[in-house]
Formats: structure tokens, sequence, C-alpha cells
């Protein structure tokens, strides 16, 4: 909401990545920075940046990031007369912006009363249609019938995929219809849903506008995200590739988006940058979706292809300034590809990760939260560093990174190497997933709908770029590095050979589990070098703790190692780092404890999260993949099915229970063995109902 005084502090209400992307234009441009942080962030990098910084006591986001009085007098207390809301969290919450107008602070964002608006999605498509804006078709959730089949069923206040289900049979719309209740209510504290016809296959387009409080509507070009999962974009970028094509063949699709963006923010008083987003099919009919009130995840291609800082732009805005016409982009500058790089295990169903980011290095970055000053450049939007730890109560992006270059296929090859040899420790990641996107024939031929993953295959896509005979080469070079650290630290003759004989008698044992199984490795170093069984042709030319030098057939390749946990001689992770494809290995130990044997059937939590609901009971007959609980983590709810049909012979948490990663949380028994009683041991003394 416009100010006609001039922003000299600002309160970012966020977190991680966005925070520290305002703070960098905020420095830039002279303003001075405060920042909010939950006891989970208190050794975040957003709040070792800002100026100054207020505590929001908790970890949950209803405690802390949710809570709009705590958030402006956090503004209040830091000095602050301004706040900017990022985006998640309260940044659409009509509510939020009008406590900050209240409280004499300007608020960096459109009106409360657009907010308003937009954030219902079923009053914005009748506002949009009486507006002439093509919109879907809307369906009431209790009305569809076998013939309106696909829908999805969308949260009224939502966004980011939460509370969204697809539904091909009625059987299950009543179900999924309280399910994408439940989610919404706890993502956005709103709990309405409504559905639309559902298009299997299509491209999400949408347009950047930036508005003025003195009726000028910017359009700032259109992105392309359509790549997707669970309805969460993957991978974005400007210009976008049907629009181009479809111009490029003498359509008109570029001009007439811009119109019904400009058209979708003129009729409500909008101000400030907003997202219009459309449904297009590939003949460039489009459809409108929904408008995101905020600055979006996905800005920085929109910046790259315009040399814009929309954040600026935002600051402008809010303090009353006017946009001329010449500020109208005419054509975008080469094109922009921007990945998010999540925690999450994409072959394991999208499931989030948490844990602590050992080591986190992107090679050839030329920028951070900003325009490369060259012609190409890779820019790095992260909230997180080296030791960073990801918890389960946010978000799990960890980085957003863009390439910039004068042509898709240029952009697009800089962004898939980058990521290929960035250094990525400690967490599972969906970094795999991103460079075989980035380098399918598909992709580069511009063909990216929503059905991509489906279409190519999700075990395909999120193949680890190191192959079987690839990894096993690392599994050796992580056996003689560790070798070499294990000699480096001995206090006794340091410099022998590890299991050096004066009459030789067997090979060097270890054992690594990786992406492609467990690697049973087994060497021995001899007067003439490397002698092994484990694979073939591959010499030894040096080693040492953090890198090993090897030949593979004949060329010769440089490998770095990093341990991480345990210690000297025993290492529980190990990170190898080489031009074949990263590889992340968990040390097989030679013996196991007993007592860490967990019984057939068991149900681990994948992930840290609390316990929402209940599936089954003791004693219930399941199928596999039948649901027994759902979790819910990062935001998102996750279903623990069973493994296989069987009963249910146990079930140790309840609903509200927190539960750590590798908890049991319930048992699954075959069918004869629940139908087995145990027998008691002679001499057991156990109760049997009547006291001992």
């Amino acid at each position: 909401m416009s100010s006609s005084a001039p922003v000299s502090t600002v309160l970012v209400a966020n977190r991680g990545e966005i925070a520290r992307r305002v703070f960098a234009t905020a420095r830039r441009t002279g303003r001075g920075t405060a920042a909010v942080y939950s006891d989970a962030d208190a050794d975040a990098p957003h709040v070792r940046e800002a100026d100054s910084a207020v505590r929001l006591p908790g970890e949950a986001p209803g405690e802390t990031y949710l809570r709009a009085d705590l958030l402006v007098a956090a503004a209040r207390a830091a000095g602050a007369d301004a706040v900017h809301p990022g985006y998640g969290f309260l940044s659409e919450n009509a509510d939020f912006a009008r406590a900050v107008v209240d409280a004499g602070l300007t608020w960096i964002g459109p009106p409360a009363a657009a907010i308003e608006l937009m954030g219902s999605k079923v009053e914005s498509k009748k506002r949009m249609a009486e507006s002439g804006v093509p919109v879907l078709e809307q369906l009431e959730p209790g009305a569809v019938t076998e013939d309106q089949l696909p829908v999805l069923i969308k949260a009224s206040a939502g966004g980011g995929g939460r509370g969204m289900r697809v539904v091909r049979a009625l059987a299950d719309l009543r179900p999924q219809i309280e399910a994408a209740r439940a989610e919404a209510a706890s993502a956005f504290g709103d709990s309405t849903v409504f559905c639309e016809r559902y298009l299997e296959t299509g491209r999400h387009i949408e347009v950047q506008v930036m508005a003025d409080a003195h009726g000028t509507v910017l359009a700032l070009g259109e992105r392309e995200c359509s790549i997707q999962r669970r309805h969460q974009k993957v991978v974005e970028e400007a210009p976008s590739p049907l629009v181009e094509r479809i111009d490029g063949a003498g359509g008109d699709m570029r001009a007439r988006l811009f119109d019904a963006a400009r058209q979708a923010a003129s009729v409500i008083g909008y101000e400030g940058a907003g997202t219009v987003e459309f449904l297009a099919d590939e003949q460039g009919r489009f459809y409108f979706l929904e408008m995101n009130t905020r600055l979006q995840v996905e800005h920085p291609v929109t910046e790259m292809t315009t040399g814009m800082d929309l954040v600026e732009m935002q600051f402008r805005a809010a303090e009353g300034a006017r946009f001329g016409e010449d500020a109208q982009p005419t054509a975008a500058r080469g094109h922009a590809i921007e990945v998010r790089l999540y925690a999450e295990d994409p072959a394991a169903e999208w499931q989030p990760q948490s844990g602590t980011a050992r080591r986190f290095s992107v090679p050839g970055v030329t920028a951070r939260f900003s325009v490369p000053a060259d012609e190409r450049g890779l820019r790095l939007d992260s909230g997180i560093e080296d030791g960073s730890v990801v918890g389960v109560h946010y978000d799990a992006m960890l980085a957003k990174v863009i390439a910039w270059a004068p042509s898709r296929g240029e952009a697009a090859r800089i962004l898939a190497a980058a990521l290929a040899r960035a250094r990525i420790h400690g967490l599972v990641t969906n970094r795999d997933l991103l460079v075989n996107i980035l380098r399918h024939p598909a992709f580069l031929a511009g063909e990216t709908d929503t059905a991509f993953f489906g279409r190519h295959g999700l075990d395909t896509l999120s193949a680890s770029l190191a192959g079987a005979g690839d990894e096993r080469v690392s599994a050796l070079a992580a056996a003689l590095a560790q070798a070499a650290a294990n000699r480096a630290s001995a206090r006794v003759v340091p410099g022998l050979p590890s299991g050096w004989r004066n009459v030789a008698s067997q090979h060097q044992r270890k054992d690594f589990r990786g992406a492609h199984g467990t690697h049973e490795v087994d060497y021995r170093l001899t007067r003439d070098g490397l002698a092994t069984g484990f694979v073939d042709g591959v010499g030894l030319v040096s080693a040492s703790p953090d890198q090993v030098v090897l030949t593979v057939d004949g060329l010769r390749r440089e490998y770095a190692v990093a341990r991480y946990g345990g210690g000297p001689p025993s290492w529980d992770r190990v990170h190898v780092d080489s031009s074949s494809g990263p590889c992340a290995f968990e040390a097989v130990p030679r013996f196991v404890d007993p007592s860490e044997a967990q019984a057939a059937g068991s149900l681990l939590a994948p992930m840290p999260g609390t316990v929402i609901r209940l599936g089954a009971a003791v004693g219930d007959t399941v199928a596999a993949g039948q649901p027994v609980l759902w979790l819910e983590a990062m935001k998102m709810e996750h279903a623990i099915a069973a493994p296989a049909d069987g009963v249910v012979a146990e079930i140790g948490v309840g609903a509200g229970d927190q539960v750590e990663v590798g908890a049991v949380l319930a048992v699954v028994a075959g069918p004869q063995e629940a139908a087995e009683p145990e027998s008691a041991e002679p001499g057991d003394t156990r109760q049997t109902g009547e006291q001992a």
C-alpha cells in the first residue's frame, strides 16, 4: 500500500532465502534491515545478516511466523518503518496487511482489499470472469458428476500445492475433500476448498505485473512453470517456450497474456508486485488460475531477463513512485532458467528430508540475490550455508539456482553443469532429478507440460547421475581415502601402509551402501601398485584422506572425499565428488548390534514429524499400500502405508505424537504370523489377565 514517506528500515516478516533476498536490495539502496526468527532459526544466516533481529519464541509456524501481533511488535521494537512479507506465511493475509498499516507502518505489498479478493480463489474467479478474463469452470464439490471427472480440489486461501488433490473416481471425492480441508486449515488457517476440471496436460504460464498507485500496470514478461511435483513448481523459466513457439509462428499469445494480466490487476486496483497465473494449451488458449498478491519464488528469472530489481520496484511502489510507460520492457534479454533445490527424495514419493547440510557449495556462481553483470551468469539465492540445520517446521527448499544466457540451450547447459559439480553433503536432495530434467531431450525441445514426470518416468528422471560402474569406482576411492585417513591418525608408525604384512595374507575390505546397492570393496597395495578384483581397469596414482587420484580405463580422474559422523577408523557417511557424478555412501558396520534390528513389517518414520491421524487399529487387516497413519512434516501430509498385505500387529504412536526419523510407528505382520499366538517359554511368568 503506497505511502509518500521513504522507507528507511524494513523488517522482513519471513525467514531464510527470501529474507536474505530482500536484505540484499535494502542494503544496496541504503535502507536498514531487521529480521525475525524462531528458536529453530536462531543460528540461521538471515538472522546474522540483518542489522537487528527480534526473537519469536517457539518453533512451529503457528507460534512464530504466523503471529501477526508478534511481527508488528517486532517491527516497532526494531525501529522499522516498513514491513516486507516475503512469500508464504502471512504474505497474502489481508488482516496482517491491515495490522501493519494500522500500526503506522508502510506495507510493502498490495492493498488489503486486493489481497482479500484474490486470496479467495472462488471470489477472484468470479471477478475475473465478469471482467472478461477467461477462466476454467468452477464446480461445487458436493455436486461433481462422473462425466466431470477428473477434478482438482484446491484450497481457496492457499497455494504451493497445499490443500490440492486430483480426484479421478467419485468414491474418492469425499475423503479427498476432507483431507484437503485439513491440510488447508493447517497451512493457511482456512479450510475452504473448491473444485475445477482437471486438465491432465497443460502449460503453467504466469505474467509478472508491477503496478503503482496512480493506475499504471506494467507487464514485465511471462514465465513458464509447467514442470511441477505435487502441484508445486520445480523448474521455472523466462521467456516461455510455448509463447515463443506460438508467437514465432505468427501468433499473438504474449500480447493477449499481457492484456489479460493487466486487466486482472487494474480491475481490483492493484499496487505493487503480483503474478497472474494461467493454464494454457498447446494451441495458445489460456485460462485464469489465480493471482499471487506477493513476490514469487521464481521472480529471479524475470529479473535476469529484464535487468530489473523487483524488490527495489516494490519499495518504490510502496513509497508512492510513478512507473512511466517507458519502464515496460520491450523484449526479453536472453533466457533464464531457475530450479528449486529441495531437501527431498523424489524416488521415495518426494519425502522431505531433514538434518545438517554439512557442505553446500555451487561452483561458478557469479551473483547472489542479484542480476549477474555479464551477458551470461549463474545466480544463487539460498537460505543455508555449510552447517545449516534443515528442520521439519518449514518448507524443504534449500536454494534457487538460476542460469542466464543468450539462448535457452546454453542456459540449461550452464545450470546442469553447475548442479552436477555442486558439493551437497549431509542431505538427500533432488539435485540428480534437476540435472536429468535439464539434460532431457524433451525439456531441451521445449516440451514441458504439467505431465512431464508422468510421461517420462519419475524413476528414470530421478536416477543417480553416477551409474552403477561409476559408483563402484567412487566406493573404491572412499575406501582408499579412509585407509589414508586411518594411517594419518595412527599413533604408531603412521607411515606404514594399511594392512601391511611381511607375507601378504588377504585384501583390505570395506563395505559401503550407495544408490546402486551395497559395495563390498576389496583391494591390496603391492609393489606393483593397486591390486583389486572389485573393479577392472583401475590404477592408483595417489591417495590422501581428502583426495584420491585414479586412472580408470586409462583416464586420470580425481575424487574428492569427505567423511562425516563417527570418526577413525569408522565413519557414518562418506561423500565422493568427481566428474563421473556425485556419490553418497553409508558405511556398513562390520558388526550389527542385535538390539538395533527391527521386526519384519515395521513402519519407520521417514522424517521427523507429527502424527496427525491413524488409519487403522491393532488387529485390522490391511492391503499393501493402504495408509496406516499420516504424518505432518514441512507443512505437508505424508501417508505411511502398509508395505505388504497383513494384519496390524502393533501401533506405537497416537494422534499428536512427535516422532523422530527412524522411529517405529507400527508393525504389519503377515497373515500367518498374526494368526499364530506367541507361545510362552518354560518358566515364563508373564501375567495372563490374573494377578501374578
